[in-house]
């Protein structure tokens, strides 16, 4: 049931039904930029080069209805995962509908910021220099460990007018510079342990007078649903509109709007208030240049005022407080039993996990995302350690085995860091550390026979009686048949 002052909203603000037919050529038409260069319309181009005398490269995109006779938004995204075109194909939908060009720079995990966003920089002139690119209109996007560094490129290159996070907080809030603002739009779940830091962001965002925009998604999903990035190239638009750097479309606007009212009404209807209330915050914040928003505030105003919202909101802020803690006690433990190797603080983390277990299958709503976002900050604290113990020139062992067991408390189900624990004890003869792992993945059903014998530093291990004993019990046929007599 909506709530009464929404329906009046509703009937308010109700018009005519615009529809608008866009005829789209079928036809595979190619655009001719130099001698050696010809792209296709419609279709991911990859492995462009950047320069002929490196082998760098970029993919790129271009819409179907793509032509020179007019200037187009860029969107560069990224992704460090050697999954450029898996990254592009997310936003082709809404590059096609939205009318951007696409390009993604290819990036290498073990090279340097630096490097990466020289790369960035030489995949952006390229670009510009081969298509007619509106210059006012570039902008760029990323998810996780992408969107982190989509945030930064505004910051270091000039002339990047916005920048799409997905899953991602900014990467460092101390560049910002008031003085050359750009368009931040963030994605994420309230499930995702970045969710409380992008609001954060926002809020500092807000102080800067940066634009913003924080788009929520259900689910566990490092990537929202494809009509999420059909809304942030909408934004990007919008914007461009109320700067005044595009011709404003009347009806563009309005058909915008009315899909964002109706989001807040379905908002509003499911029981989700907090939501709707952020959500209308986000549309004040893209339409106020577009139209009066007066009838909205009100609204938004009725709503704060409301019993219901105001419980559902005190029960979130209490779940924020209770999340702040215990995030500031894992950040402790976690440094103090990695610096010191407390292995037998390993029960301690048991015990932490299935609190977070309680909390994720609990009835309160806020205390379940909670929950959620818990798991997830712990495992990026233990995989942040783990990354940063391995680039040390000498590498500490000790430390390394102990994140890999917590890895195995906290992804009880991924065999992985299973594996790891055993090569690990085995390279330095731990055996009976190895054997015990090794039963604890048989027992959740590992059954690759072949990774397990080709595991590296368990050449003696694997010979072992012990080993293949267990090898025996849960896969059958041991390689090895040991005599013990």
């Amino acid at each position: 049931m909506l709530p009464s002052f929404w329906l009046g909203f509703c009937d308010m603000i109700a018009m005519k039904k615009i529809q608008l037919f866009v005829i789209l050529s079928l036809l595979g038409a190619t655009s001719v930029f130099s001698q050696q260069m010809v792209l296709k319309k419609g279709e991911i181009i990859e492995a462009l080069p950047v320069q002929d005398s490196t082998d760098q490269s970029f993919s790129l995109y271009l819409p179907t209805d793509f032509s020179t006779s007019e200037r187009w938004p860029l969107l560069v995204i990224f992704n460090f995962d050697d999954k450029e075109k898996q990254a592009m194909s997310m936003f082709v939908h809404a590059a096609e509908k939205e009318g951007y060009v696409l390009a993604a720079p290819k990036l290498v995990d073990s090279l340097s910021l630096t490097d990466n966003m020289l790369a960035t920089s030489k995949v952006i002139e390229k670009v510009t220099n081969i298509l007619p690119v509106s210059d006012d209109r570039l902008y760029v996007a990323g998810q996780s460990r992408g969107g982190r560094f989509a945030s930064l490129v505004p910051l270091l290159i000039k002339g990047v007018k916005g920048t799409i996070s997905i899953g991602a907080s900014l990467a460092n809030r101390d560049l910002l510079n008031v003085k050359e603002p750009f368009h931040f739009i963030g994605m994420v779940s309230r499930n995702d342990f970045n969710y409380t830091a992008m609001l954060t962001d926002a809020k500092l965002l807000d102080k800067l007078k940066f634009p913003n925009q924080v788009l929520l998604y259900e689910g566990n999903k490092d990537w929202p649903d494809l009509i999420y990035m059909e809304k942030s190239l909408q934004l990007f638009t919008l914007d461009a509109m109320g700067r005044k750097l595009i011709p404003k479309d009347s009806i563009y606007v309005a058909n915008a709007y009315r899909e964002d009212l109706a989001k807040v009404s379905q908002k509003l209807s499911s029981g989700d208030l907090l939501w709707a209330e952020q959500y209308m915050t986000e549309m004040m914040s893209i339409y106020g240049a577009h139209q009066n928003l007066d009838s909205l505030r009100t609204v938004q105003k009725e709503l704060r005022k409301d019993k219901e919202f105001r419980s559902l909101k005190r029960s979130e802020n209490a779940a924020f407080l209770k999340e702040s803690i215990l995030k500031e006690d894992y950040q402790y433990y976690m440094e103090e039993d990695v610096y010191t190797h407390n292995f037998n603080n390993l029960g301690w983390w048991t015990y932490q996990m299935g609190e977070i277990q309680k909390f994720i299958s609990g009835n309160n709503l806020y205390e379940k995302q909670m929950g959620n976002r818990l798991l997830g900050f712990v495992n990026a604290l233990t995989e942040d350690n783990i990354d940063i113990i391995q680039t040390e020139e000498v590498l500490d062992e000790d430390a390394l085995a102990l994140l890999f067991m917590l890895k195995t408390i906290l992804e009880p189900d991924n065999f992985e860091y299973y594996l790891k624990t055993i090569s690990l004890s085995a390279k330095n003869e731990d055996y009976g550390t190895s054997l015990f792992y090794l039963e604890e993945a048989l027992k959740k059903g590992f059954k690759d026979k072949e990774k397990l014998y080709s595991l590296e530093g368990t050449a003696l291990f694997r010979i072992t009686p012990e080993f293949n004993e267990l090898v025996s019990k849960y896969l059958k046929d041991a390689r090895y048949d040991i005599d013990q007599n």
